[in-house]
């Protein structure tokens, strides 16, 4: 289908995907810091919200409290600092009302792939329409992904032997169907992440009982699903002010938190460890089950607020088994140990599949780009590609501390290309400088991709940093231009209209 060309006076300045949490901060720091810039955000689905319009499994909420996960300009209001979904969506609804972010984003609009065109200084991306198919050329001198990190129509799930021989129910957490009735039923939740953790006490008030079947344990931790200092302050102080001092204390300690297991990790095993026997039955196995073969965030903590996991296995109505499993039968999953667990629904908790920018495909002049050849500049942009901007947050704290900074960053940048006349900026890595991979982190779902991820330097300004204290230094504090950015004018006004006129003719044949 060819796709039709916009006229070239609705170019943008700025042109958003994703309308979720990391899209809407990315338009709400343009609508407050570059208030003169033309921007749109399109979304893919009708909805805004990303991650948590998309996820409806039971108990789906947040493994970071909402003091650092929430907007540093938006106070979040409600009692629990661990909040669900519905609670996160209605803070992003405000937030989008609040800051009149509604009018600039279209929804239903799916970004396929965007070429920047040298000679002119502007990406054109191809957009189509996902209710007609119809294609479309829209044209943006910055394009900002903010498209999260993972495929949105499917989740990942390991080859399981037999497992068309099973005759129950087969779900995947993306793809929850809402009529779903398990009560009295045997629930078989297969993996040990945040979403398996989340969903067994969830679930184990309504089934008749749910078993967390693992292969590989993960650290857990208990959490106050309410922050008790937060809300002390939110009596004594002025709502700004309360939240301002809360954000920073989270911030720290999660920092502290991931610098002393990463300095003392079989400190950090045997405290984790003691917390979790005193949070279980007496004589509890907590060794096969809660004892990782890893260190302590080499992937990141599974929270658990109010220690909601350990009261259902106390219970009785839960129950985790470590083992691997052999083969689906006709009753439920046979395991390499020959016992056998009987379901009537098994939930494949088995994670995502990371997609690299919301999978669209850029090229510039037409010459298509290879992720893996570029190195990440200040965790924001890469090398190799002019006016392209990114949100990715931290894999060690909470996503939006970073996302908040780069967001910042970027409307800086902005500003200080206008203030001297740039139209173009171009991050150019050294000349045999050393790289290595965008993330050290163990997770499984990074692990199957990383080979094709950007890759990043040895230092400062070419790495994906973990420190908030420090980008906060680097990004808010720290100078925009530096050395490895390159600036330059817009292209001549009379070649840009000749492009322009003879690409609307391209797209009219």
């Amino acid at each position: 289908m060819t796709a039709q060309s916009t006229p070239s006076q609705d170019i943008l300045d700025v042109l958003i995907v994703g309308a979720g949490l990391s899209g809407i901060g990315a338009a709400c720091y343009l609508k407050r810091y570059q208030p003169s810039k033309r921007f749109q955000v399109l979304e893919a689905r009708n909805d805004l919200g990303g991650t948590w319009d998309l996820f409806r499994y039971p108990g789906i909420r947040s493994d970071s409290d909402l003091y650092t996960f929430g907007f540093e300009f938006k106070p979040w209001k409600d009692e629990k600092a661990i909040a669900d979904a519905s609670a996160i969506m209605s803070y992003l609804r405000e937030t989008v009302t609040e800051h009149q972010i509604d009018r600039h984003i279209r929804y239903g609009q799916r970004v396929i792939a965007a070429d920047w065109r040298s000679e002119c200084g502007w990406w054109e991306v191809q957009v189509e329409d996902a209710a007609t198919g119809q294609r479309s050329i829209q044209r943006c001198r910055w394009l900002f992904s903010a498209g999260g990190y993972y495929r949105y129509d499917q989740g990942f799930s390991p080859a399981f032997d037999g497992i068309e021989r099973f005759q129950g129910q087969v779900i995947h957490p993306q793809r929850w169907p809402e009529s779903l009735d398990y009560a009295g039923k045997r629930v078989l939740v297969i993996g040990s992440g945040a979403t398996a953790v989340t969903l067994v006490p969830a679930m184990a008030d309504k089934a008749a009982h749910v078993t967390m079947l693992q292969r590989t344990p993960s650290y857990v931790i208990p959490l106050p699903a309410k922050d008790p200092i937060a809300l002390l302050l939110r009596k004594l102080l002025p709502e700004q002010t309360a939240y301002s001092i809360v954000r920073y204390k989270n911030a720290r300690v999660a920092l502290a938190l991931w610098r002393f297991c990463q300095r003392f990790p079989n400190a950090a095993r045997r405290i984790i460890r003691f917390i979790n026997a005193r949070a279980l039955p007496k004589d509890y196995p907590v060794d096969v089950h809660f004892n990782p073969p890893y260190n302590p965030w080499d992937q990141r903590l599974c929270v658990v607020p109010d220690s909601d996991l350990f009261r259902a296995l106390g219970s009785g109505k839960a129950s985790i088994v470590t083992d691997q499993i052999d083969r689906f039968t006709e009753q439920g999953v046979r395991l390499k140990s020959g016992v056998v667990l009987e379901a009537d629904i098994v939930i494949t908790a088995t994670g995502l599949n990371v997609q690299v920018f919301g999978g669209v495909q850029l090229s510039r002049d037409g010459q298509p780009i290879a992720w893996n050849e570029t190195v990440a500049y200040k965790g924001m942009m890469l090398s190799g590609i002019p006016n392209f901007a990114f949100a990715v947050g931290y894999t060690n704290a909470s996503w939006t501390l970073k996302v908040s900074l780069l967001c910042e960053h970027f409307c800086r940048l902005l500003g200080y290309m206008d203030d001297h006349g740039h139209a173009v900026c171009e991050p150019k890595a050294p000349a045999g400088m050393p790289t290595r991979p965008l993330l050290d982190f163990g997770a499984g779902y990074v692990q199957r991709v990383l080979a094709n991820l950007p890759r990043q330097g040895p230092g400062m300004p070419w790495v994906m940093s973990m420190d908030y204290f420090k980008d906060v230094k680097l990004l808010r504090k720290g100078p925009v231009a530096d050395a490895c950015l390159t600036f330059s004018a817009a292209p001549a006004e009379q070649a840009v209209a000749g492009v322009a006129s003879s690409g609307e003719s391209a797209a009219s044949k």
